[in-house]
């Protein structure tokens, strides 16, 4: 078959999925919007576009989102009759739609089955949106303007063959008329990677060497900020840290913003809820909490694998991969007893669950694991067992996903 990826950031979520097709004979290419020199990738033909305008200043807040998805499709839409006008036919699309860039894609190839990964449907109750106290919707119409957020969901549903979404709980976001055509497989871990290392180290600085017989808590999000918890961890520490003199917390993240509302201007959430625990802690329990920024996947994994206890907090939205290539890796989890954890974490076997907005609870459920090194082991050894039999890329994921494209070509 001839299959076409389209992903603003490819690979994205198809980076097993598309070289998998490659390998079983397939001509397949993707389409983004990253610039890129390459003209391959892993066997994937790349044709990369850009957008042509930007945003209308002044426009209605209401609709500025659709605006750029509108922009991102047109974009798309244009760079793929230049490709339908030097030949290129394909049979098979899969799109990422959460920023438009497919929602045109029928009017230039209306016979290609179109397959979309189903990631989010915004809701103004029951999930992300005030969910947090601490954080108020403060306009009653964000409810409105999320209405129309869901817009590019709803156009694409109107044209999608069907849809993949990696966990049931994302999927159940969705409006219940569009489930049947969603298909629940996650992206898959490689669990063969990502797996314990006994021996496994650590320096930082230059001069501190950190091994697994240390006391390390690890704490990762993409960028640090409320919706992941950064601010309901950091007022965990100071109790953590008096009750565990020999622990090390280990902060993965960048200072910039991925869900949610940015911080005041002029400040990062990062530095908000470091000045606010920093006066309750000493000198020395200070220095014992490491800032790592953003680190290469190459360094992310010796990460996990030194951990003692991992830390992974979320409101009610899309599951991080880096909670369950924790859990591959052997990880004794503390996580936050939310939605889409129910579904990865069983509370007191794979992991333990405590309540989002409980710092003093968080604190004690890490200290004691810190002092338990038996129930860390049952917990790690647990959780491992289940990355492996429901998210493994080789054995569980990647067949599935192969399948589900057999199933959209009508194979």
């Amino acid at each position: 078959m001839k299959i076409l990826f389209i992903h603003q950031n490819f690979p994205g979520q198809f980076k097993f999925l598309a070289p998998a097709l490659v390998r079983q004979g397939h001509s397949v290419a993707a389409m983004t919007m990253q610039k890129t020199a390459l003209g391959d990738w892993q066997g994937v033909r790349l044709f990369p576009y850009a957008a042509q305008r930007g945003t209308t200043p002044g426009v209605h807040p209401w609709v500025s989102d659709f605006e750029t998805k509108a922009i991102r499709g047109e974009a798309c839409f244009r760079a793929a009759l230049r490709l339908k006008a030097e030949g290129f036919e394909p049979d098979v699309v899969i799109a990422h739609p959460g920023w438009g860039e497919s929602l045109f894609v029928r009017e230039v190839w209306p016979r290609a089955k179109l397959g979309i990964y189903c990631e989010f449907f915004y809701h103004a109750q029951g999930a992300d949106v005030g969910f947090d106290p601490e954080f108020p919707v403060l306009d009653a119409g964000e409810a409105c303007r999320l209405r129309l957020k869901n817009l590019n969901n709803l156009l694409h549903f109107e044209v999608a063959d069907a849809g993949i979404s990696p966990t049931l709980w994302q999927a159940s976001t969705f409006p219940a008329r569009f489930r049947d055509r969603i298909s629940v497989v996650h992206d898959g871990i490689d669990t063969e990677a990502v797996a314990p290392a006994p021996a496994v180290s650590l320096t930082l600085g230059g001069t501190l060497r950190l091994t697994r017989e240390d006391e390390v808590v690890t704490f990762v999000n993409r960028n640090l900020e409320p919706y992941r918890g950064y601010h309901v961890f950091m007022r965990a520490l100071p109790r953590l840290l008096r009750e565990r003199p020999r622990a090390r917390v280990l902060i993965v993240g960048g200072d910039d913003v991925s869900y949610g509302a940015r911080a005041p201007e002029g400040k990062t959430w990062k530095d908000i809820f470091a000045a606010e625990v920093r006066p309750q802690m000493t000198d020395d329990e200070w220095a014992r909490v490491h800032f790592l920024g953003n680190l290469p996947y190459q360094q992310f994994i010796p990460l996990l694998q030194l951990s003692s206890v991992h830390v992974y907090l979320t409101y009610p939205f899309v599951l991080s991969w880096s909670l369950l290539e924790a859990m591959s890796a052997g990880c004794a989890i503390v996580a936050s007893d939310t939605a889409p954890l129910h579904e990865a974490i069983r509370d007191g076997d794979s992991g333990r669950l405590v309540d989002f907005f409980d710092p003093a609870g968080l604190a004690q459920q890490v200290a004691a694991l810190l002092a338990d090194a038996g129930e860390r082991q049952r917990l790690g050894t647990n959780a491992r067992e289940f990355a492996r039999a429901n998210y493994d890329l080789r054995t569980v994921c990647l067949p599935r996903q192969l399948a589900w494209v057999d199933a959209l070509a009508g194979r």
